[in-house]
């Protein structure tokens, strides 16, 4: 532990205390929503801000009733009631668009893990806090490009193929069978019977090792009658 911070972690919760805990909670969920912000996701600066430092005052609250005014209770118990409360704020994240595709995962852990952060600083655990606002930005900054590496050299690939008429299905089936890959499943989404929609569907293709995703998403693209080709 790093005894600068032994001064903010007595038996006693006075005010330096508890400007220093918030002010640590606000610094660590403002740093990971600013990450968030930037990429226009739902729970951004402010969200993470509010959800950080509300989880600090709960842990505050806690042990002020114990070491203040000496009540007989689980300071934990506060605690363990935000841990399972964020769920409802991370749910309201999460989206399917009408592709089927669930967006918002990353956001709603991101809010889920801010809000331990804000427990270690309402308890004076400043180290645990900093260091995890650290791996959370590594997780969300750096690990993205990882994964998104990792997931464009994929053999498995979904596409989501949006055509002009049903009989343009057979085509893309046939094209993609001629490049040596291997359609796992098919899934259409919209009937071309409805008015004013075109037929689409969602393919899970696995490509041979020569072809990338990208050059099997322009093969796709530029068949007649294909309007759209996107990636899930």
């Amino acid at each position: 532990m790093l005894e600068f911070f032994d001064i903010f972690r007595g038996n006693y919760i006075d005010w330096l205390t508890v400007a220093v805990r918030l002010v640590t909670a606000i610094i660590c969920g403002g740093v990971i929503g600013l990450e968030r912000e930037r990429k226009r996701r739902p729970a951004g600066f402010r969200t993470h801000i509010l959800i950080c430092l509300g989880a600090a005052m709960t842990t505050l609250t806690s042990q002020y009733l114990v070491l203040n005014l000496h009540m007989f209770t689980d300071m934990a118990r506060l605690g363990a009631q935000v841990i399972a409360g964020i769920g409802f704020i991370g749910a309201g994240t999460i989206i399917i668009t009408k592709r089927r595709q669930v967006k918002g995962l990353t956001t709603a852990a991101g809010l889920w893990a801010a809000a331990i952060v804000g427990l270690c600083c309402g308890a004076g655990f400043f180290e645990a806090a900093i260091v995890s606002t650290a791996i959370i930005l590594l997780a969300e900054i750096v690990f993205a490009k990882l994964e998104y590496f990792i997931v464009s050299n994929a053999r498995v690939c979904n596409l989501y193929i949006e055509y002009s008429e049903t009989s343009k299905l057979g085509v893309i089936v046939d094209t993609i069978k001629k490049t040596g890959a291997y359609i796992v499943d098919m899934e259409i989404t919209k009937k071309g019977s409805d008015e004013g929609k075109n037929p689409c569907a969602v393919f899970s293709i696995r490509t041979p090792r020569k072809i990338k995703h990208q050059a099997m998403m322009t093969m796709l693209a530029k068949l007649d009658g294909v309007i759209s080709v996107e990636e899930l």
